[in-house]
């Protein structure tokens, strides 16, 4: 079965996740590092995960598999996630491929270089509406996708 996994450490698309998880009936697993609330509801776990720094990490690729989903801003668990042959979305519905996956940890290398040299300051745009509509339609095509024969 379909299992939708959750960065969930500052994702702000939690609750579109539940909302679009229980339409199709599939289970929700929202792992960080520290406790977080999460709806009382049969298919969602709250997985709190201590231990070294990629921990969250490290358990969401264990335990992921090719017809599941992972919602993640982090790059390079967005790689391993696809390593394992899952679907990888971050929360601006970005959809990440095998195609695209290595312009994007380029991307965040030259970023991270640009910000140590002090030639790039700030982050990521903010969220916007806009953001969050593509994200629940790009979830939707995902879903859809895993729950082909």
């Amino acid at each position: 079965m379909t299992r939708i996994y959750v960065d969930a450490d500052a994702c702000p698309v939690k609750d579109e996740v539940y909302r679009v998880a229980n339409r199709y009936e599939l289970p929700v697993s929202v792992v960080a590092n520290a406790r977080l609330r999460v709806p009382t509801h049969p298919r969602i776990e709250a997985v709190m995960v201590t231990g070294h720094f990629d921990a969250a990490d490290d358990w969401i690729v264990e335990r992921i598999g090719p017809r599941d989903i992972a919602v993640t801003s982090d790059i390079p668990l967005a790689s391993r996630c696809l390593a394992k042959g899952a679907r990888v979305l971050d929360p601006k519905g970005r959809v990440f491929t095998d195609e695209s996956i290595g312009d994007a940890m380029a991307t965040r290398e030259i970023m991270a270089f640009m910000r140590d040299m002090g030639t790039m300051t700030g982050g990521p745009a903010p969220y916007a509406p806009r953001d969050r509509s593509r994200f629940l339609q790009h979830l939707d095509d995902l879903i859809r996708a895993c729950l082909k024969p």
